[in-house]
C-alpha cells in the first residue's frame, strides 16, 4: 500500500527474519542495519521475527523436564516467549542506531486465531494499531508464530508459523511485498547440498512452491504459501547474509517464461506400508484412511490393486516416524474385517519433478521414467498431479536419481 507523506509515496513493506538470522546479538545488530537501509529509503516497515536460533527447541526440552505431558495451552504460553525476546532485542538494536521502533506480541496487534493450541489458524487481523504506529514513523517489530484466540489465550501457529504471520500481515496491510529472510539466498532447482549444479530461480509460482514445500523443500512453510496465493501476496525469499536478489513467489500468470520442470526434490524420511488381502467392497479404503487421519498421519502416495478371490491390496507412503501409530490403527481394522496382513519397507525414497510447464508439454513422464530405466533404477510406485510426477525408488539410489533427473530436464543449465 502507498501513502502520501510530504509529497512522497511510501510503501508498506513486510520483512521476516528467521531464527538463524537473529541467532545471536551480532546477527541482530546486522539485521537492524539492514532494516535501517530500508527505513532511510522511506519504506514503512513491519518486521516479523522468529525466536533466536534453537530457542523453541530448548523451551520444549525445558517443558519436558517438569511435565511428561504438559497442557497445550501452557506450552503455547511458554513457546511464545521465544519471539518476545527477539522482538525486544531487535527494537533495542534499532533504537541504538537511531531508528524509532516498537515491539509487539501477536496479541498486541490483534492477530486473532482459532483456539487450536500449538497449531492455530489466523482468523483475522486488526491493522489499526500497526497503521497508527507506522503513521508516527515507527518501525513495527511483530512477534511471529503467535496470536490470541477469542478468550485472549496466547496461541501458536505451529512450525513455520512466523512465515505465516508475515504473509498474513502483508495481506492485511496490502503491503507491496513480503520479504522472507533466511540462511539461503532463494529457492533453488534442487537442494544445493545434494546437487552442486543446482541453480537459483528468479521466480516460481505459488503452486510450484506448494508442491516443493510438501515434498520436503524447507525454504517456506506451505501454510504461508497458501496464504500468499489466496491473497495475492508476492513473497521474496532472500538471504539475511547478503544483499543479492532472491526468488520471488508469484502467481503463475506473472511468470514470463515457464520452465517445463522448475525443481526436483528427494524425500528419504518416508516408508511404505502395504495392507494385503483385505475385503474388496465399498467403504474399505475410506475406513482405512479415516483411521489413519484420526491418528493425524499424513499419507502421500496410494496404490490399490485387486487380486484373486475379491481381495484388495493397498500400498501407501507415510512418514517413517508414523509407522507405529499406523500399524496400530491398521491392525485394529484387520481384526474387525477378519482378513488382511501388513508389511512395511523403510528403504525407500521419493524423487519428484515439479513444474507448471507440464500442463503444456507432453512427454515429461516418459523422459523421467526413461532416464531412471537407463540407469537401472527401478520405479516401485508412481504418483502424478497436473504439475508433479513422483516416483518411489530404493533409498540407496535416491541421490543418484535426483542428480539424474535434475540434469535430464536441463536445470543445471538455466541462468
Amino acid at each position: 500500500m502507498l501513502y502520501l507523506e510530504n509529497g512522497l509515496m511510501q510503501e508498506i513493506l513486510v520483512q521476516k527474519f528467521g531464527g538463524t538470522s537473529v541467532g545471536d546479538p551480532e546477527r541482530i545488530r546486522r539485521v537492524a542495519e539492514r532494516i535501517k537501509r530500508y527505513y532511510e529509503k522511506g519504506y514503512r516497515l513491519v518486521v516479523v521475527v522468529s525466536a533466536m536460533g534453537h530457542t523453541t527447541d530448548e523451551l520444549i526440552a525445558l517443558a519436558g523436564k517438569v511435565a511428561k505431558n504438559p497442557p497445550k495451552r501452557e506450552m503455547d504460553m511458554l513457546l511464545a516467549t521465544g519471539e518476545q525476546v527477539s522482538i525486544a532485542l531487535l527494537a533495542m538494536a534499532l533504537h541504538e542506531i537511531g531508528v524509532p521502533a516498537r515491539s509487539f506480541t501477536g496479541g498486541q496487534v490483534n492477530i486473532l486465531t482459532d483456539g487450536n493450541f500449538s497449531n492455530a489458524r489466523i482468523e483475522s487481523i486488526d491493522t489499526s494499531r500497526l497503521l497508527a504506529e507506522l503513521d508516527k514513523g515507527q518501525v513495527c517489530i511483530v512477534a511471529g508464530f503467535q496470536g490470541v484466540d477469542q478468550e485472549q489465550n496466547i496461541t501458536t501457529l505451529g512450525r513455520g508459523g512466523s512465515d505465516t504471520t508475515a504473509v498474513a500481515l502483508a495481506a492485511a496491510l496490502k503491503a507491496s511485498e513480503c520479504e522472507i529472510y533466511t540462511d539461503v539466498d532463494g529457492v533453488y532447482t534442487t537442494d544445493p547440498n545434494k546437487v552442486e549444479e543446482a541453480r537459483k530461480l528468479k521466480q516460481i509460482s505459488y503452486d510450484e512452491m506448494l508442491e516443493l514445500a510438501s515434498l520436503g523443500a524447507g525454504v517456506l512453510h506451505n501454510r504461508s504459501v497458501e496464504f500468499a496465493k489466496k491473497y495475492g501476496v508476492t513473497i521474496h525469499v532472500r538471504s539475511s547474509f547478503n544483499f543479492n536478489e532472491g526468488t520471488k513467489v508469484v502467481s503463475e500468470d506473472m511468470i514470463m517464461e515457464k520452465l517445463t520442470v522448475t525443481g526436483v526434490t528427494l524425500k528419504s524420511d518416508d516408508a511404505r506400508m502395504t495392507v494385503a488381502d483385505i475385503p474388496d467392497r465399498p467403504g474399505i479404503a475410506a475406513e482405512l484412511f479415516q483411521a489413519l487421519a484420526d491418528k493425524k498421519i499424513n499419507i502421500d502416495m496410494i496404490v490399490q490393486s485387486t487380486g484373486k478371490d475379491r481381495l484388495n491390496t493397498i500400498s501407501f507412503t507415510l512418514p517413517v516416524a508414523a509407522l507405529p501409530d499406523a500399524r496400530q490403527a491398521v491392525e485394529s481394522l484387520i481384526a474387525k474385517w477378519g482378513s488382511g496382513s501388513i508389511s512395511t519397507d523403510e528403504n525407500i525414497a521419493i524423487v519428484s519433478a515439479v513444474g507448471v510447464g507440464m500442463k503444456s508439454h507432453t512427454g515429461v513422464a516418459a523422459s523421467m521414467f526413461r532416464a531412471l530405466a537407463e540407469h537401472n533404477i527401478n520405479i516401485e510406485m508412481i504418483s502424478t498431479s497436473e504439475i508433479k510426477i513422483s516416483c518411489v525408488i530404493a533409498r540407496e539410489r535416491g541421490r543418484e536419481a535426483l542428480r539424474l533427473i535434475h540434469s535430464v530436464f536441463g536445470l543445471d543449465k538455466i541462468h
